[in-house]
C-alpha cells in the first residue's frame, strides 16, 4: 500500500515530497501507522523478528514531534491560504470564491487523506486546545468514517467513536451545546454502555434547558490572533503568491542592467528589478549559478538546526518561525567568499566580519514560514548587538531554490510581496540614514505551499560602513 501510494517517491521523483499532503501522509505512515502495525496483534506470528527490525530502523524514522509539526503545518497552510479542509482531504488545494471551490494550484502528484489522517490533524489541534481547527478536521474525519462504516486498518489509530468523542467536546468548548449533545447521542448509539457519554448527554440537556443556553447556534469562527496584529494583511499578501498586478503603473519601478561603481560589474552587469522605493527593495536576477546554489546547500546540510529568534537577551525556537538554519564562514569554501565579494560589489558595503554576519542558510520544510518581523534589532538588549558593530543596516537574501507555490517575501506595511525566484537575491536597507529602524521593512516569509525553499541571508551591520553609506545632512532621513 505504501509503495502504491508513494510510487513517485520510490522511483526517485522527490518532487512528490514537495506536496505537503504527500509529505504529511508519509511521515504519519512511517511514525504512527508503522508503530501501530509493529505492536498490533496481527504481528504476533513473527513478533520478535518484526520488532527487532523496527527497533533497528527506529532512529532513522520520523519522530512524534515531526508528525505533530506536519499536522500543524497543514493547519497553517489552511489558514494563511484560506484552503478548504475538504479540498485538502481530497488531495486538492482549493479556496472558496463566491461559494465555489476553486483550485489555486494543480499538481501532478498528490494524495487523498484518509479518515485517520484527518483524525490525527484534528487530535493535534484538540490537544493544543485549538478547538476551531479540531472541529474542521474532525468533522472531515467523521464524514469519511461514516462513508465507510465498519472498515478499519491495522495501522489506524482513530475510529468513528473516537472522532465523535473528541468532536463533541470540541463543540462544547466552543459553546455549541446542541451540537455537542447530538454528537454524544450518535456516539452512545455506537457504544451504549459508555457511562461517561451518558453523563455528558444529561449535562448538555440541563444546560440547554437553562436560560443561559437558549441563544442561537454558535457560528464557528477562527479566533483572533493575540500576538499578530497584522495577520489579515500578512495572509492577504501571501495569498497573492507574489504577483504584482499594479507595479507596471509606477514609472519609478523598472528593470535595468546595473553596473554601479564596481569594476567587476562593468564586465558583467547584474539584472536589477526595483520593487519598491520606500522601503528601497531590489531584486537582482541570476545573482548566483545553479552549481553555486547547490554547493551552498550541500555545505549547510550537516549544520542545519531548528532556527531560533531573539527573545530579549536570549535566542530560542518559536512557533512563528519554522525552519532549519546553518551558518557558513567565508573560509569554508571559495563559493562563499565569491558570494561575499559579489554582495560587496553590488551594495558597496563592507561585508567582512565583524562588520557583517556569516552567511546564514535556511531551509523551510512542510509549511515552513517566518511571520512578520524586522531584521534589525528593536531593543538594545537584542543579541544582534553582540558583535559590537551596531545594528543590522542591510539585508541581502539569496533564493537558493524555486518553489511551486507560496514562500513569497511579504512586506506588510509597504503592501507588496516578492515571489521566490531561483538564484535571485533580494536587497533592502533596514535602517534610515539617521540610524533609526525603518518600520516599513516589516516583512514575512510566507509559508511554503508546495516546494522546498532554501535561502541564504547576509546581514550587514552599521559599523564599518561609515564611508560606504554616509549619514545625511537631514537628521530626519
Amino acid at each position: 500500500m505504501v509503495k502504491d501510494q508513494h510510487s513517485e517517491i520510490y522511483q526517485g521523483q522527490m518532487s512528490a515530497m514537495a506536496n505537503p499532503l504527500v509529505a504529511y501522509s508519509l511521515i504519519k505512515r512511517l511514525q504512527s501507522e508503522w508503530l501501530n502495525v509493529v505492536y498490533s496483534t496481527e504481528a504476533n506470528e513473527n513478533i520478535q523478528d518484526f520488532k527487532a527490525s523496527y527497533e533497528k530502523e527506529d532512529h532513522n524514522l520520523p519522530k512524534f514531534e515531526d508528525l505533530q509539526g506536519a499536522a500543524q503545518a497543514l493547519m497553517r497552510l489552511q489558514d494563511v491560504y484560506a484552503l478548504s479542509v475538504n479540498g485538502l482531504a481530497n488531495g486538492r488545494f482549493q479556496r472558496f470564491s463566491f461559494s465555489e471551490a476553486v483550485d489555486i494550484i494543480k499538481l501532478n502528484v498528490s494524495t487523498d487523506l484518509s479518515a485517520d489522517d484527518c483524525y490525527h490533524v484534528g487530535k493535534v489541534a484538540y490537544e493544543m486546545e485549538d478547538y476551531y481547527h479540531a472541529i474542521l478536521w474532525l468533522e472531515e474525519a467523521a464524514q469519511l468514517f461514516r462513508e465507510a462504516p465498519g472498515t478499519w486498518n491495522t495501522e489506524d489509530e482513530g475510529s468513528l467513536e473516537s472522532v465523535l468523542d473528541y468532536l463533541a467536546f470540541s463543540y462544547f468548548k466552543m459553546g455549541n451545546i446542541s451540537k455537542a449533545m447530538n454528537l454524544s447521542q450518535e456516539l452512545l448509539a455506537h457504544d451504549p454502555s459508555n457511562k461517561r457519554v451518558s453523563r455528558n448527554i444529561k449535562k448538555y440537556q440541563r444546560l440547554l434547558a437553562s436560560s443561559a443556553a437558549t441563544s442561537p447556534n454558535v457560528i464557528l469562527q477562527r479566533p483572533n490572533s493575540t500576538y499578530l496584529q497584522t495577520r489579515t494583511k500578512y495572509e492577504w499578501l501571501c495569498q497573492t503568491l507574489g504577483s504584482q498586478p499594479t507595479h507596471y503603473k509606477d514609472p519609478r519601478l523598472y528593470c535595468d542592467f546595473y553596473t554601479g561603481k564596481n569594476q567587476m560589474l562593468l564586465f558583467k552587469p547584474m539584472k536589477r528589478e526595483i520593487f519598491s522605493l520606500e522601503p528601497y527593495v531590489v531584486l537582482y536576477h541570476s545573482f548566483i549559478s545553479d552549481s553555486e546554489a547547490d554547493k551552498i546547500k550541500e555545505l549547510a546540510v550537516p549544520g542545519l538546526h531548528r532556527s531560533i529568534v531573539a527573545s530579549g537577551e536570549k535566542q530560542s525556537p518559536a512557533h512563528y518561525r519554522i525552519s532549519k538554519s546553518a551558518w557558513l564562514k567565508d573560509t569554508s569554501h571559495t563559493v562563499i567568499s565569491n558570494v561575499d565579494k559579489r554582495i560587496a560589489a553590488l551594495s558597496s558595503l563592507n561585508v567582512q566580519p565583524p562588520y557583517a554576519e556569516y552567511l546564514q542558510v535556511v531551509n523551510y520544510g512542510i509549511g515552513g514560514h517566518y511571520e512578520p518581523h524586522f531584521d534589525h534589532a528593536t531593543s538594545t538588549s537584542s543579541p544582534v548587538y553582540k558583535l559590537n558593530t551596531g545594528n543590522r543596516v542591510a539585508t541581502f537574501m539569496i533564493y537558493l531554490s524555486s518553489v511551486e507555490a507560496g514562500g513569497s517575501t511579504a512586506f506588510i506595511y509597504a503592501n507588496f510581496s516578492v515571489p521566490v525566484v531561483k538564484n535571485a537575491a533580494l536587497f533592502w536597507w533596514n535602517l534610515h540614514k539617521n540610524g533609526q529602524g525603518n518600520g516599513d521593512t516589516l516583512h514575512a516569509g510566507c509559508p511554503v505551499l508546495v516546494g522546498d525553499k532554501w535561502v541564504a541571508n547576509k546581514w550587514v551591520h552599521e559599523y564599518g560602513q561609515e564611508f560606504q553609506r554616509r549619514c545625511s545632512s537631514n537628521p530626519e532621513e
